[in-house]
């Protein structure tokens, strides 16, 4: 099944409709659906280098209003929404740490999980769930997502189609290395 739906979404990558495809696949992403956006943004901007940063600022807008989404789910529809999806992923134990983590480290852990491979959505609908303050949330993860697609962008734009298959081998690599340097830069601010 999700080998048809990604070759369905890279079918899109070349349309006309491209930038519609990457808005709605990054707001869906950020809530409800499993790929990724890079499935689109890599291609598109491989396709379109001068365009890099609209397609990474895009991505960034979309994936923090479909975070939103996935806040209110979390807040408001728990059992007729947010439990089926984190059932779809077999999830409950990550959320339940998520859930944990919230309570301990609040934003830090938006600008971490925001990085790394965990499916975005099972943060913002914790986030939610723990009734996490809006206005923190959406500032996180605005650095977070944004950080991760213009990181992406970037590479792509500079170094082109050579970068790709380091970005498909190593992104949580690179992604962890970031997420280290927030850490770090959290953990100093609290002693400074």
């Amino acid at each position: 099944m999700f080998n048809r739906l990604y070759a369905r979404i890279m079918r899109h990558a070349t349309s006309p409709h491209a930038i519609w495809w990457l808005a709605g696949l990054t707001f869906a992403e950020a809530s409800v659906f499993p790929l990724p956006p890079e499935t689109l943004l890599v291609p598109m901007v491989l396709a379109h280098r001068d365009r890099a940063w609209a397609y990474a600022a895009l991505c960034t807008l979309c994936s923090v209003a479909g975070g939103l989404l996935g806040w209110v789910i979390g807040a408001t529809l728990l059992d007729t929404v947010a439990r089926p999806i984190v059932h779809f992923y077999h999830a409950e134990n990550a959320l339940a740490g998520l859930q944990a983590l919230f309570q301990r480290w609040g934003v830090a852990i938006i600008l971490l999980k925001g990085l790394t491979p965990i499916p975005y959505k099972l943060v913002t609908i914790a986030s939610g769930m723990a009734h996490f303050a809006i206005i923190p949330f959406l500032l996180a993860s605005m650095v977070t997502r944004g950080l991760r697609f213009f990181l992406i962008a970037g590479l792509l734009r500079r170094y082109g189609a050579p970068i790709e298959k380091v970005l498909q081998e190593r992104l949580p690599l690179i992604a962890g290395a970031c997420a280290l340097g927030i850490v770090a830069a959290i953990v100093g601010l609290r002693y400074l």
